[in-house]
Parts: C-alpha cells; structure tokens; sequence
C-alpha cells in the first residue's frame, strides 16, 4: 500500500486569506494563528509586511491558541517564497530549488522555535527573532512561517487501496523591506527541455524572476514548433499568474498524449505582466477581450530532444498506448504466407494427381497394346 501526503495550508499570503489544495475548515484545526502585527508594518495587511533599516533586528510575535481540551504540538517552520510550475507563489516548505539569484535566503535572517506545546483552552506568544541584512537593497525578502499540528493525520484510503494522508497548515507571509520603492520586473528564458508532469510528457519552459520584486498579473503564450518537422507543434496560453522574487519555474507545454520525438525545435514566447488601463501593451484573447499590461517580455529559443531521452519519457508516459501494430502486420504475414502455402499444396496436389491419371492411360494402353500383340502372335500359329 503507499502512502501519500496531501499538504492543505491555510495561507494568509498577499491577497489575504487563500486556500491551496483542498480547503482548510476551522473544523480540520485544533488550534489558531494570528500574526501580532507591529508598529512598523508597512501596509494593512493581516500577514508580516515589514518596513526596516539595514541591520535592524526585530522580535516579531505570533499567537497560537488552543480551544480544545488536550494537549496540542504545533511544528513552526520557515521558507522563503517559490514559485510553482502553475505560477502560484507558495510560501511554505516545499521542494523547489531556491534559484540562483536568491542572495537574502529566509533561513539565514530568521530564527525561531520548532516546536510549541500548547496546554488545554490556553493561548500562547511565540517570539521569532528577525534580522535585515547590513546591505542595502530595493525590494522583498520574502517568505512564509508555517505552522501545523504535530503528527496531525486524517487517513484515507481509495479504491486503489493508496493511503493518503492529509496535513494541515497555517502559512503566514513575511515580506522585509527597506523602502517602498517599487523594483522594476525582469524576466529570463533560461532553458527549455522535454519531461513530465504527474506521468505525461510536456516541454518545460524555465522562466526566472532575478529580481527582489514579485511579478503580478502574468500572461503568457507559447508556441512550439519542429524544426526537423515542421509538422509537430504545440501550443500553450495561460494569464492571471504571479512569480516570487528571486525565483524560477517551469512552465509545462502539453503534448496533449502525443509521443516526443527527437530532434530539433524553436519556442517562442509572448509574456505581459502588471494590468493597467493605461498600460503600453495591447493583448487580445479568443473571444476578442482587450487587456492592457504594463510589461511584456518576448523569448525565442532553439533546442533539441535527444533520441534516448524521447524514449525514457514515451515509455513512462501514461496516456501514451504502446504500438503494436507490427503484431498485426506479422498475423497478416502470417496468414498469406499460409494461404500461399494451401494454394501451393492444392496446385501440387491436383498435378500429382493429372500425372497419376495420365501415367494410368498411358499404362492402361501399353497394356491394350501388348495384349493385342500377344493376340496377333498367337493368330500366327
């Protein structure tokens, strides 16, 4: 039987409060969160969006409260922001690579308790120490403390006998800054290769973030196409995302089932960011809707599949049907080769028996012929 873990967080991230996964009722929690928000809060958001100088060091403090009549262990974790390949910012732990350019890493300015035991209908204040960098900058450290119940478990079990097993979380931003200058946004194709998503064959465009400041609104469109075979292409488009500072993803491109072929191929990308009315760029969808964007970004790559990675991939792919049509063409084969065989067979066997024939009259009249010889000796004497 395997065992599965389904993360569902209760996220009070930039938009206020967002559920990933499924959603997270206060019945699923045996305890609460609730950021103490202090004086030098930068906006009127219910998450840490700190305003500091370079070097400070700030005590921040949560409450977490416990309603129910046992004994609670909460787990408080810390990660900096990531972006997934859905392009959804997360902020809590997960197993996305921190990207290159992330200089200020979370982990290194925060510091905090792993654990707090919260006794029966009590509340408690937890201290996490903060520190700015002693460098200048413009723009986000941004990240997330999470917060969920120690060996917390809701086990369920599907038809196919996998057990899964569900976790809950609180997850509440944390921003440093030190200005409210805004950063102007960036974004780099840094390389595109074929693999899979959820066992299905997509191409991957990474797209990188390299600055401290979060990229809001994103619209992208993306077009494959074979160079080899100019037949092959594939097509993708998807708005409304967003990328953490100082982050990278990988944006996947259906194969919609179709098997990768090696060799050669060009992407190309149109990418608009940050609505607004009065912005410089003009995009139009499908139905013929006008949105305007402030940003846009175009990237045109080559690249190449190689013949064996093709192959590792088509083989794992789920929706791919292996090819057996050779089986059917050696049946056919098979089967004329049988016929042949029969026809051959009868042929020969209706020669044979025209030479038997034919041998018997000619036997039967060399018979005649010598009794008729006999006949005349005999009329001789």
């Amino acid at each position: 039987m395997k065992n599965l873990k389904k993360w569902v967080a209760l996220t009070v991230a930039l938009t206020g409060v967002a559920a990933f996964g499924k959603p997270a009722f206060a019945n699923q929690f045996n305890f609460s969160v609730k950021a103490i928000l202090p004086e030098n809060q930068a906006s009127k958001a219910s998450y840490f969006d700190l305003l500091m100088t370079p070097g400070q060091e700030q005590t921040l403090t949560v409450e977490l409260s416990n309603s129910t009549d046992k004994t609670v262990t909460v787990e408080q974790g810390l990660a900096s922001a990531t972006t997934n390949l859905n392009g959804v910012v997360e902020y809590s732990p997960n197993k996305i690579k921190p990207d290159a350019s992330l200089k200020y890493n979370m982990k290194d300015y925060v510091k905090l308790d792993k654990e707090i035991v919260l006794a029966p209908k009590t509340t408690k204040t937890v201290k996490i120490n903060a520190k700015m960098p002693n460098s200048a900058f413009k723009g986000y450290m941004a990240g997330g403390l999470t917060y969920k119940e120690k060996s917390s478990e809701e086990k369920t079990t599907d038809t196919k006998g996998i057990s899964i097993q569900n976790e809950y979380a609180y997850v509440v931003a944390l921003l440093m800054s030190q200005s409210q200058d805004k950063v102007k946004p960036d974004l780099k194709l840094t390389k595109v290769s074929p693999d899979q998503v959820n066992y299905r064959n997509v191409i991957n465009a990474n797209l990188q973030n390299p600055t401290m400041g979060y990229l809001n609104q994103m619209q992208l469109s993306a077009t494959v196409k074979g160079l080899d075979n100019p037949k092959i292409e594939y097509k993708s488009s998807k708005e409304m995302m967003q990328m953490a500072p100082n982050s990278n993803f990988d944006y996947p491109i259906s194969l919609d089932g179709e098997k990768l072929q090696a060799g050669k191929y060009q992407i190309k990308m149109l990418v608009h960011g940050q609505k607004d009315e009065n912005g410089k760029y003009l995009v139009k969808d499908d139905k013929g809707n006008e949105t305007r964007y402030r940003y846009e970004w175009t990237f045109t790559k080559d690249f190449e599949i190689a013949a064996d990675r093709a192959r590792e991939l088509n083989k794992k792919d789920v929706t791919i049907k292996e090819d057996n049509s050779w089986i059917k063409w050696l049946i056919l084969a098979l089967i004329l080769l049988l016929l042949i065989f029969i026809l051959f067979f009868i042929l020969w066997k209706r020669r044979k028996k025209e030479e038997d024939e034919k041998a018997a009259r000619i036997a039967e009249l060399e018979q005649k012929l010598n009794e008729k010889e006999k006949l005349k000796t005999i009329g001789r004497f």
